[in-house]
């Protein structure tokens, strides 16, 4: 993807929440759905899903606080505190309902968000990224892959500011199918925005709460799982199949996809594919 430019019929909005203002883009009309990205990207990465989307739902594209254009705290980046970020916007937006579509960290406050206001959300799907402290979690840890979970703080800051674009790149390239597929525009442009001061203190921020999440997520399942019909999206080449599996321990009502030919960064690398898949379960009875 070369444009992540919303189309003029998005207004773009920043909506103060609790100590945060979260940077939102809404267009459309029609049932609401919430689109919710993960680390190395910001809620540009959506555009092709939006912009089909629009055509009968009202879409809503926030970036996640710390990220993106959204404001930098210092702290509050548990998931169950993004998810209150996630019912202020909507209630700024006075948008009861949502179905809705989340990527990576995005599934974390997406369950969150789930499991606390059950009523509120009609449809989830799940693409490609565990959530913290559900089935599998401990056995994801200790990929080698994944060390980037436990890498954070002060001096890890120091280390790749200024070399944001070098640091993100291992995630792009290690993390795709093939890596020319997550173009250089895309690369420029995320990695500018990681370099907005506070920005990639916010991204270590994510990964160092997963242990709270974890805690909190078995909290919450302690109280039963999901009821809403979820998808489990998995890139061919990334969490494939896995996610299904995840997508048990959290809810009780599960479908699978893959998206094919694809990595972990499925709008990047099959756009076409997550779009029909995503549209395919959201238009189901």
């Amino acid at each position: 993807m070369s444009d992540f430019r919303f189309p003029g019929s998005f207004k773009t909005q920043g909506i103060p929440t609790d100590s945060v203002t979260i940077h939102t883009r809404v267009g459309g009309a029609g049932p609401a759905v919430l689109l919710l990205h993960g680390y190395g990207e910001t809620g540009d990465m959506w555009v092709p899903l939006a912009v089909d989307l629009a055509r009968d739902h009202t879409v809503i594209v926030p970036d996640l606080r710390g990220l993106g254009l959204s404001s930098k705290p210092t702290s509050g980046f548990d998931k169950k505190t993004q998810a209150g970020d996630m019912a202020g916007v909507l209630a700024a937006l006075r948008i009861e309902q949502i179905d809705l579509v989340t990527h990576d960290i995005g599934n974390m406050v997406g369950f969150a968000f789930a499991a606390l206001h059950p009523e509120r959300v009609k449809r989830f799907v799940l693409i490609d990224a565990p959530l913290p402290g559900v089935g599998p979690w401990e056995d994801v840890l200790k990929n080698p892959m994944l060390w980037h979970f436990r890498f954070g703080g002060p001096d890890m800051e120091r280390l790749v500011a200024g070399r944001e674009r070098i640091y993100l790149d291992r995630f792009w390239n290690e993390f795709s199918a093939d890596p020319k597929r997550f173009s250089e525009a895309a690369r420029d442009h995320y990695a500018e925005l990681y370099a907005l001061p506070g920005a990639m203190h916010s991204g270590f921020a994510q990964f160092a709460a997963f242990d709270q999440d974890a805690i909190d997520n078995q909290a919450l399942l302690a109280k039963g799982k999901l009821s809403m019909p979820v998808l489990a999206v998995g890139g061919e080449k990334s969490f494939g199949t896995m996610m299904g599996a995840i997508a048990r321990f959290a809810a009780s009502d599960v479908q699978e996809a893959i998206v094919p030919d694809s990595g972990h960064w499925i709008m990047e690398e099959n756009p076409q594919a997550t779009i029909q898949i995503v549209r395919t379960f959201l238009g189901s009875a």
